[in-house]
Order: structure tokens, then sequence, then C-alpha cells
């Protein structure tokens, strides 16, 4: 089966946590505090697999989570750092944000891309010693990675797309200028998905052909199967328009033209715009009035016009060295510029939500959080050190704006307190 799109959830490790320790060691008095910071959570990265051709490994799982960083030790310790995990996809792939639609990152480089970010680790109390607080002990939490859904979009790697409509010879003309092996036979959609064959012209000249399940009237809003598969020409620095002139189909070769330049207009005003050539196929069939009038017709539109017979490879040769010398005319395949910008929350500036009912006040979530996760409650100096901060940093002064009352209830990230001057 062919799969060409999947929307996928990914979650990079979170930081491991400080820790709170003090050097013991025989001989050596008061040897304070040493603990050690936590290790980063791993990264979640994509790398380009030239082996891949398909997005069908994305159709059965759909989350992927990396390592977390280990908790820091005595001694100074780290942690150790979470391990990445690598998601391998398919060379042309591009990525983007789900929510947001942007591109993240175009796989057609060769190069991988972090798609998300693993947390960093949080400090041991070896950070929080000062003159006057010789012995803290709490430590700081590690950090979350970040999560996120990304949807997948392979756009295959082609230099010529092969357009039309069904059973004109597009699949016929892929196997006799290359070794593809399309499946072929007299009937529509014998073509279910994109086929690629490389076209070797001479030495040290070859070009990267595509082709794609026929198009038909309506393919833009989704009908036939050329609408799934139009993404795949969107790389193509030159489209070969391929048009059955024998009219074997009891059709009209110009209307047949018209049709497709019409439907790959309504899906794409660039795509339409792409330089292309015209082929007159089946020609070995096809009267010659029907080709020379559908030649003057291309030609009047500005167009190319080839007249070929793939079954019988009349003018194919020729076909093909004349696109390869179009090529050589043409600029690269397109890459995709990434233009995703990803939104940075500093938790620790970040203000805290402060919900009342009826005398019982709710603080959650923003840097609150964090210190309350860094806090020994346990301990009288490090509830102190909890009680400044707060102070410090605010939050008692914005409580009191808000009506607080003396003895109310305040539930701090799930803390409860009882609130006194």
């Amino acid at each position: 089966m062919f799969v060409d799109k999947a929307t996928i959830e990914i979650k990079a490790g979170k930081g491991g946590n400080g820790a709170v320790a003090f050097h013991r060691e025989k001989y050596v008095a008061s040897g304070g505090p040493d603990g050690g910071d936590g290790g980063k959570g791993g990264n979640i990265v994509l790398v380009p697999d030239p082996n891949m051709s398909t997005l069908m490994d994305f159709r059965y799982k759909r989350k992927y989570v990396a390592k977390n960083g280990m908790d820091g030790s005595g001694k100074r310790c780290s942690g150790k750092d979470g391990d990445d995990l690598i998601i391998r996809v398919p060379v042309g792939t591009i990525v983007r944000d789900t929510k947001t639609g942007q591109v993240m990152a175009d796989m057609s480089t060769g190069e991988s891309f972090i798609a998300a970010r693993g947390g960093n680790g949080g400090w041991g109390n070896a950070h929080f010693a000062t003159p006057t607080r010789q012995a803290p002990r709490f430590a700081k939490p590690g950090l979350p990675g970040v999560e996120r859904e990304i949807t997948l979009e392979l756009k295959l790697l082609a230099d010529v797309g092969l357009v039309g409509f069904p059973n004109v010879g597009k699949s016929t003309l892929l196997s006799v200028v290359s070794k593809a092996r399309p499946k072929i036979a007299n009937y529509h959609f014998t073509t279910l998905f994109p086929n690629l064959g490389v076209c070797y012209v001479g030495e040290g000249q070859s070009f990267v052909m595509a082709d794609i399940p026929g198009i038909i009237d309506g393919a833009n809003e989704g009908a036939g199967l050329g609408h799934d598969f139009l993404r795949h020409i969107d790389r193509c620095r030159l489209l070969v328009h391929v048009v059955d002139v024998s009219g074997s189909e009891a059709r009209d070769p110009i209307e047949d033209f018209n049709s497709i330049n019409s439907e790959l207009k309504l899906y794409s005003e660039e795509l339409a715009s792409r330089p292309m050539i015209v082929v007159g196929n089946k020609c070995d069939i096809a009267d010659e009035e029907s080709i020379r009038r559908f030649k003057g017709y291309v030609e009047s539109q500005g167009y190319e016009f080839f007249a070929i017979s793939a079954a019988t490879h009349l003018g194919v040769s020729e076909l093909t060295v004349h696109i390869a010398q179009r090529l050589s005319q043409l600029p690269p395949i397109i890459t995709y510029e990434p233009d995703f910008v990803e939104e940075t929350v500093d938790l620790n500036e970040e203000e805290p939500e402060i919900t009342n009912d009826n005398g019982y006040w709710t603080v959650e979530g923003g840097w609150v959080e964090q210190v309350v996760n860094s806090t020994n409650f346990s301990d009288y100096e490090s509830r102190m050190y909890f009680d400044k901060v707060l102070r410090n940093r605010g939050l008692f002064d914005k409580l009191e704006e808000l009506g607080i009352k003396e003895k109310d209830t305040v539930n701090v990230c799930g803390m409860e307190f009882e609130y006194t001057r």
C-alpha cells in the first residue's frame, strides 16, 4: 500500500531532576551540598532514508516518545542524557506543524532535523549554596520536552512529471524511457500510486521521471485518484502532458488538453505555470489530420509538441533527448523553505492562573509550578526559601489585590496553605 501522508504525535524526553545530596567523607567535616544536575531529555530526530518510498510505517504507529534524562546524584555527578529517538522518513518528505500547517523542514536535502527538543536537566542543590544558606535542601526539577503533533507529507523528488487522462499511455512511456516496470493495462486507473523511473540519456546525463495516476475532471476537488497524488509533481521542474491523439476513447484531444490544464490550475496556479511539453501519444493508430489539428492548437498556445507512439517507440528517443536539454536550462528541483516559528514558553516568566471559589484560592501553572517542584516542604529552610520566592515575585501582592482574606485556604499546585499576612 502506498501511503504518502501521515500525522503523528511526538514527545521529546523530560530533563532529569537535580539531586539534593551532601558530601560525606571520613575526616572531612561539613562537606556541604554536592547534588549533581539532571541529564538532558532526548530529542526527536527525523532522518531521511533513501531506502524508504512510502509513509506506511506511520500508519500503524502514531506516537513517538524519546527517553527522559536521568536524575543527578551525589558527588556532583550529573545524570545521563536521554537517548535521542531516531525516526526515519522517505527522502522528499515535508514536515509540517499540524496545528499551524507551517513547514518545519524539507527532508530532501539529506540532512537530519530535530523535530522536538528534549528538556534541560534541573540544577542540583550545589548550585544554591550561599554564605547564608550553606545547606540548601532543594534542587530544580528537569524541564519537560517539547510535545507536538506533526504531519508528514511525501512529495517525490522527480525532475519530470507525466500528467494526463487515464489510459493515455503515461505508464507505457515511463517503461520505455526507463527501467521502471509500472503496471500496464488497457483500462482506466491501472496506475494506483506514483511510479518513478531514472531515464539515462548519455554518459553522466540522466533525469528522474514520475508517473502519477490519471487526472479526470474534478480532480482538484477530490474526484478520481489524481487529486491525492498531484502533490508528487509539485517539485517537478518540467511537466510532460501526454494526450491520446488517436481519439481511441471517443474523446477530443483538444478538450482533454484543456481539461487537464484547467485541473492543474485549479489545484495550483504555480504548478500550472510550470514549463510544459505536450506529447501526442498513440500516433501509430491516429490519422494525420487529427495529429496536424492538435499540433496546430498546442503550438498556438505556446507549447512544444512531440508526436510519439510509446507502444512502438516511435519518436521516444527524440523526446527523451529534448527533455534532457530542457532540464539543463531549468533551475534545480524545488525545496520548501521552513516558515515555522516555534513558540518558546519560558515557565519562569509565565504568570500563574489564580481562581477563587468562596474563599478557596487556587494558584496553578507558570513559574509557581517550577518553584513548588523544587521545594522540599519537609525542610524548614526550604519552606522559607519557597515563601521568599513567592513574596518577591509578587504573588502575595496579587492575591491581596484580588481580595484574599486572613486564614483563607490557598492551593498552590496541589499544596494547601493557610494565608497569613
